[in-house]
Parts: C-alpha cells; structure tokens; sequence
C-alpha cells in the first residue's frame, strides 16, 4: 500500500488510468471530488465527467474545472431525462462517456467514480501497487466512511463513520478495475446491484476482488451509502430490490439485514433493506438471467453463513481458478 509520506512510485503513476464521472446534481459535493483528483499522485490520464442533466450549479462547477486543467479532463453533457436515475441509470452515463472516448483502449486500469468523494492524495497510487503485485486482483478499493455528527467540514480530521462494507469486492462509489480484467468480465450490469454482480463475476472468471480498510485508502463518501436523492429508508428498499435481482437467498438477505439494523440508521435500515427484497420476491420481480452466475452466488453466501465471508470467498477464488483451467469459465451475459 501506498505510504503518504514517502515519495510518489514512479511505477504506478507512470500507468494509464481512465476514469469516468456519471453525476447529476452534484453541486454541493463536486469541488471535493474535483480537488482530490487533480491532488492524485497517479492522475488520470484522461477524466470523462458525464453531466447527466444536472439543475443545479454542477455545468458551471465542471466548466470552470476543465478550464483549468485542459488535456485530462473532458465534459459530456447529457439531456435533462427528468430525473435522477440510480442503478441502470447511472451505468447509462458510465458508458456514454466511454463511448464519448471510444472505449478504454490503450488504458492499463479504468474507474467508475461517483462525484460526492474526498479521496486522499495517494489513493489510485496505493491501489496500482496492490494490483500489480497480485497479478489476479481485478478490481480493489479503500474503505468508505462518513462524517460523524460533529464532523460539520466533513473532513479527514474529524469523526468518521465506517460504512461497513465487505472485503470481497471493490465498492461501488469508485470501481477501480485492472482493464484486462473489466474487458474479460463483460463491464458493468446495466440494472440495480451492478456493483455486487460484478465482484461475483469476477471470481467466476479467475479473478479476485477486494478492498481494504488502511488508513492510506480510507475516503470520505459525502452523501452515506444507500441514501438516495428521496431519502435512506427509500435508497434501502432500492437495495433490498437489488439484492432480489442479482439472485440472493431469503436467509442470506435476511442476515444481512439483521446486520445492517444494528448500524445507523439503526433498525429502519436494515428493515427497508428486507422489505425491498421480500416485495420484490412476493410481486415476481426478474431476477439476472444467467443461472450459473445464481448457482455461484448462492453457494458463496451459504459458506459465507457457515464458514464466514473470508473462507467463502477464498473457497470461490479456488473454484473460479479451477474452472478457468479447465475451460468451464466463461463471462457471463451482460444485461
């Protein structure tokens, strides 16, 4: 991992990052996010920030950005669509503006990067070198956290919550991904829980996914995760959704729940996370139409309940591995 205080490693930002922004309405949190990526140690060669029809200040807030740091950044405006669009929305944006470059060709590593992020200034430098000493690790990232209540700046200095995310895959906010490994993996599910679908995805196919919680990849997530723009209970039920589509089990689902109700926003969180799933198991919601992809899964959660996640995880790493060497591997439809 990247250590703050040493000099930068030349290795890591000589490496060719592509990263793309979707956002709509991000005024309030923009200029963070746009202030830790110019101070980035390994700066993106090239930073595609997709407006998706903002309202707000957020045009003018890019426009000024850009102008002052020509030759790495480029705006693709989106027509206003009425509305913020969470999950398949967002991953229309992504890939607008991958198409807007041509793809992420002659790129080493490409990132989704949500714009309501202060990261620290060695962020994608510590995640280049954990990658290129594990040739198998696909995607990673740091560990999220929200200001406390009496973190009124919101600031590295002050009281920080964790947002208890889980090691086995890289989390949604920044997706930071090996680019051989994203191409191999199909991208992104256009559909709610595209960022869990992923992680699984990628064991499948031989590789791993993980992130960690070290001080030199720890950020700030501005807006906390599993909020939304209408509010956390809302954002839960949204997840609870997600996690029906992607093929989770009631008894794992209901576990994670019983989890998550001891977090804030205590007991109301992990309820709307259950009741999103059991609305959408009881209305006959679809589910993601690949059932190897659910067989893989399933199998990983009944571990993870029994042995715990990090057993779980290493023992699908294993199988993944195996079923590459033996040609039974393939990427999974993307949908």
């Amino acid at each position: 991992m990247n250590d703050s205080t040493a000099q930068p490693d030349a290795a890591a930002c000589s490496r060719r990052i592509l990263v793309v922004s979707p956002c709509r309405d991000e005024a309030e949190y923009a200029q963070r996010t746009l202030d830790a990526l110019a101070a980035q140690t390994a700066r993106p060669a090239l930073w595609v920030i997709v407006d998706d029809g903002s309202t707000d200040a957020t045009p003018e807030i890019l426009a000024r950005f850009a102008e002052r740091h020509p030759g790495w950044v480029k705006i693709v405006r989106r027509e206003d669509r009425g509305g913020r669009k969470v999950g398949p929305g967002v991953i229309e944006a992504f890939y607008a503006g991958l198409d807007a470059v041509g793809g992420f060709g002659g790129y080493d590593y490409v990132c989704k990067l949500d714009l309501d992020l202060d990261l620290p200034p060695g962020y994608f430098e510590g995640l280049i070198q954990a990658m290129e000493a594990d040739a198998k690790l696909g995607t990673a990232s740091g560990k999220p956290y929200f200001p406390g209540p009496g973190n009124a700046d919101k600031s590295f200095d002050g009281e920080l919550i964790s947002e208890f995310c889980g090691d086995e895959n890289s989390v949604g906010m920044v997706k930071f991904y090996r680019a051989s490994c994203f191409d191999q993996i199909g991208g992104f599910v256009r559909e709610v829980m595209w960022d869990g679908i992923d992680g699984h995805r990628c064991r499948m196919l031989g590789w791993r996914a993980a992130s960690w919680d070290e001080p030199g990849l720890r950020f700030i997530h501005l807006r906390p995760m599993g909020s939304s723009h209408k509010g956390i209970f809302t954002g839960r039920v949204r997840h609870g959704f997600g996690q029906w589509f992607m093929g989770t089990g009631l008894a794992y689902m209901t576990a994670s729940a019983v989890f998550r109700a001891a977090k804030r926003p205590f007991v109301v969180g992990g309820f709307a996370m259950w009741w999103g799933y059991v609305k959408s198991m009881l209305s006959g919601k679809p589910r993601y139409g690949d059932p190897a992809f659910r067989a893989f899964l399933r199998r990983w959660q009944w571990e993870a309940l029994l042995r715990g996640k990090a057993q779980a995880t290493r023992r699908a790493e294993a199988r993944g591995a195996a079923s590459v060497v033996s040609g039974g591997a393939s990427a999974p439809p993307v949908g």
